[in-house]
């Protein structure tokens, strides 16, 4: 089969690796092209080139959030879905920070993570539900605590629909150097690095 989503699992516990690696491998749409620890993970991804690297946080030597910058920035394309055992906050915001795609928690049932690999490859940003709850307080929290205006509301409003920065300014009447204005504000505000992770907090109905 061709166009099956190439998959790096990176795991420091060799059960874990290789249940993955076996469930996984069940599906016609998915092939695990390697597995790798926290500290050959970088190296295995740059020799194998996958669509998707499915790695843990918490491993003793590198951890998933130290290889994952190193892998992105020698393999842009690839995506990044983590799979841990932690549900902070803390590290699921640095996660989406650094640039994963994703955050599923190990308690995640078969389906999901298969699920996950999928969009994961598929461009979609992909979170556990209870993630996703404490990531939407979280937002909560900041867009009162930092006092959006009205009119980043709106462009905040406007990016969760997916407009583009031409579209708003057309929406709105203003400039479009105007609209990428309010929205490098809207980033310091919510403490987001990119348009990807604000799209998806403003998806979740934080306003």
């Amino acid at each position: 089969m061709t166009n099956r989503i190439r998959v790096l699992v990176v795991d420091d516990e060799p059960l874990v690796r290789d249940g993955l690696t076996k469930m996984l491998g069940y599906e016609t749409d998915i092939v695990v092209v390697g597995e790798a620890t926290g500290a050959d993970a970088v190296d295995k991804a740059v020799n194998l080139d996958p669509d998707v690297v499915l790695m843990d946080i918490y491993m003793p030597v590198v951890s998933g959030l130290q290889a994952m910058p190193m892998i992105k920035e020698k393999l842009p394309n690839t995506r990044v879905l983590m799979l841990t055992v932690s549900d902070s906050e803390d590290d699921l915001l640095s996660a989406l920070r650094l640039g994963a795609q994703g955050y599923l928690l190990k308690s995640a049932s078969v389906n999901q993570i298969i699920d996950g690999v999928r969009r994961t490859a598929a461009g979609e940003t992909v979170l556990s539900p209870q993630m996703a709850a404490k990531l939407a307080a979280e937002v909560r929290h900041k867009t009162e605590e930092r006092n959006l205006s009205g009119r980043e509301k709106q462009v905040l409003g406007f990016l969760r629909d997916g407009m583009s920065n031409a579209e708003i300014a057309r929406r709105l009447s203003l400039q479009e150097s105007t609209v990428k204005t309010h929205i490098h504000h809207l980033f310091g505000k919510l403490h987001v690095k990119n348009r990807t992770e604000a799209i998806f907090l403003a998806r979740r109905h934080i306003l």
